[in-house]
């Protein structure tokens, strides 16, 4: 488990950014993988989040988690709020309740944690192109601002993700991230005729854009084997039928 320098600061939460080590899942899924909609075993699934859950919280028995789609919706859950519904769509959540674990599942995609250490709020975002380049962030970040947070008050981790030299796209991706806005050239670099796409800045920038300056980026490339993460692209690569998912989590004690 890979945790922020800055959100470990703050003793009245829990966080970690999960790699795939420590689970019980076999083969391409190997081991601890927390895709409840991949095509590993269920039982193993279920086995690897109680695994992860033992390492935030001891009070509670489940982990709560939204069926992500890339897009930029967001579940708010206060103290009060009673669930009913467990398969909700979602790529981000925001709630106060505590001993509430709250998780999104990624495999290059960027996760986002946020904690605002007056309001005692929490976030938890799916950011991958299509969700950060919908508005997902901001999204977020103005629920928080509308219900009591203070930008000086946020803090903000940005766990791994691909980065930009295993990141390559096409040119039409280019264009629609140029057309929506000029400066957002910088976000891309030319290498032996390939374009590459630099998704954890980007997403920086939009944390920047709402003014928020509490930042922890954990540079670590999902991409990259010997940084043992699940990789969506790398088992695309090597034509296997699925991937695991890697967890981020986040719980207020």
């Amino acid at each position: 488990m890979i945790k922020s320098i800055k959100l470990s600061r703050f003793t009245n939460i829990r966080h970690g950014f999960f790699n795939r080590s420590g689970g019980v899942s076999k083969g391409i899924y190997k081991s601890l993988n927390c895709g409840v909609g991949s095509k590993d075993k269920k039982n193993n699934v279920k086995k690897n989040l109680k695994i992860v859950i033992k390492k935030i919280c001891k009070k509670s028995k489940e982990i709560f988690l939204v069926k992500q789609t890339h897009s930029n919706k967001f579940l708010f859950l206060s103290k009060n709020t009673k669930i009913k519904n467990r398969s909700i769509t979602a790529d981000a959540i925001i709630t106060d309740k505590k001993d509430f674990p709250i998780a999104v599942l990624t495999a290059d995609c960027v996760p986002i944690l946020l904690f605002d250490k007056k309001r005692k709020m929490i976030a938890v975002i799916h950011a991958g192109w299509r969700g950060a380049f919908k508005g997902v962030i901001s999204k977020v970040i103005n629920f928080m601002l509308k219900n009591g947070c203070d930008r000086e008050d946020i803090t903000v981790a940005i766990g791994p993700s691909i980065t930009q030299k295993n990141y390559n796209v096409k040119l039409d991706f280019k264009n629609k991230f140029i057309k929506k806005h000029k400066k957002n050239k910088i976000f891309f670099k030319n290498r032996n005729k390939l374009i590459y796409f630099d998704l954890p800045n980007f997403i920086k920038s939009q944390l920047k854009f709402n003014k928020i300056s509490k930042i922890d980026t954990i540079n670590i490339d999902t991409y990259d084997k010997k940084n043992n993460f699940f990789s969506a692209r790398r088992s695309l690569k090597l034509k296997h039928v699925d991937y695991g998912r890697n967890i981020s989590i986040i719980m207020i004690k």
